[in-house]
């Protein structure tokens, strides 16, 4: 973008008056007097007008939020086979944003949305071990022997799942739910899980993410971020 236009954009003159505020010097470029008026600014450039530096369209506001995702919908951009997807759920977000992770079609709750890849990275990358806790249905009721053996870990053919915490929090003769929590979050973890010893997935949502918790939020609606709560995340 040339510079002009930059600073036009910016509210601080037009373009015509940028070209003279840049010919008496009074534009910088990376704390350099800039004299060049076709100039490109570059996206590491910082530019100040009279000491005053200038926000770069380069670099869009950071937004986060937390949205309770239903059950079908695609944790995608977009989907070849023409099923809705997040960014449907997303309306009056004006920010080019994308999913944090993913949920997997039947799989309901919370579910990050950004344009921040740094958040992203860090929430996603397995050094960083965030707790996600689930609450889970499942067909009848679980054994003591099927419990440890999720508690403890799962041989699932290509991995081994690492012990997780396991909390029952109903039963009846035809459903159990419980509360799962694990760390790795790799594709269809859970559901892969539980049919490893002898169990079928009815329903699944997740409703935590390390502290950050779903709460009372629709399914289908979203919300900001606090600061708090994403200072709190990235130093996870």
């Amino acid at each position: 973008m040339r510079i002009n236009k930059y600073i036009a954009n910016a509210g601080i003159a037009s373009r015509r008056k940028a070209d003279d505020l840049i010919l008496n010097g009074q534009v910088k470029v990376n704390g350099q007097v800039l004299r060049t008026p076709g100039y490109d600014v570059k996206e590491t450039d910082v530019v100040s007008v009279n000491g005053q530096t200038i926000e770069s369209d380069f670099r869009p506001k950071k937004v986060y939020y937390m949205l309770n995702k239903p059950v079908g919908y695609i944790t995608s951009a977009a989907d070849e086979l023409g099923r809705p997807t997040v960014m449907d759920l997303m309306e009056g977000v004006s920010e080019r944003i994308y999913p944090v992770g993913r949920l997997d079609f039947n799989t309901s709750g919370l579910l990050f949305m950004t344009n921040d890849g740094d958040f992203a990275y860090h929430l996603t990358h397995p050094k960083h071990q965030i707790g996600k806790v689930y609450r889970v249905r499942v067909a009848g009721q679980l054994s003591k022997a099927q419990l440890a053996r999720l508690r403890s870990g799962v041989d699932l053919g290509d991995f081994v799942t690492a012990r997780a915490r396991v909390d029952v929090l109903t039963w009846t003769k035809h459903s159990t739910v419980l509360e799962i929590e694990i760390h790795e979050g790799k594709n269809r973890e859970i559901r892969r899980m539980f049919k490893a010893v002898g169990s079928n997935v009815e329903e699944l949502m997740r409703i935590r993410v390390g502290n950050i918790e779903l709460g009372h939020l629709k399914p289908g609606t979203y919300r900001k971020l606090n600061p708090s709560e994403v200072e709190y995340l990235m130093k996870r």
